[in-house]
């Protein structure tokens, strides 16, 4: 069962893959991010395209786990998702984008020049934690409908 990650943004909207088993995120595209309902439509196309069962979306929240405007912002996002008939999980996304950052610096890669890029691997990221999350729900028998 393949899945589909988004880091939402202002600007962009990272995007990330899982493999087809649902065990591995990888990072795929960037969405350029000009409203909801053109970036929706993007989503719903690239859902479409890869086959994916549903969508993990990371939700930006304060380390007291407070939700600000932007955890606000994704969630309008998300109802604007579902009305295109998509399934959307949450993601807490705390972090996510530093983690990606110091990854592709450790890897050689000038953040400065590859924004873009820190987006889709922030995307891998909260799609990981996602799957990694519900591997560990799966029961023994390995029935995941949980």
């Amino acid at each position: 069962m393949r899945l589909l990650g988004l880091d939402y943004g202002a600007a962009r909207i990272g995007v990330a893959l899982s493999d087809p088993s649902g065990r591995i995120a990888s990072p795929h595209s960037v969405i350029r991010h000009i409203g909801w309902g053109p970036s929706a439509r993007a989503v719903a196309q690239l859902v479409r395209e890869n086959g994916c069962a549903y969508i993990v979306l990371g939700l930006p929240c304060h380390m007291d786990d407070h939700e600000g405007a932007q955890a606000r912002e994704v969630r309008g996002f998300a109802e604007v998702l579902r009305k295109q008939g998509l399934r959307v999980e949450f993601q807490d996304e705390r972090l996510t984008s530093r983690e990606a950052e110091d990854a592709l610096r450790e890897g050689g890669v000038p953040i400065r020049q590859s924004k873009g890029l820190v987006d889709q691997v922030a995307a891998a990221l909260i799609l990981q934690a996602w799957l990694d999350r519900a591997s560990s729900l799966v029961p023994p028998d390995g029935d995941p409908s949980i």
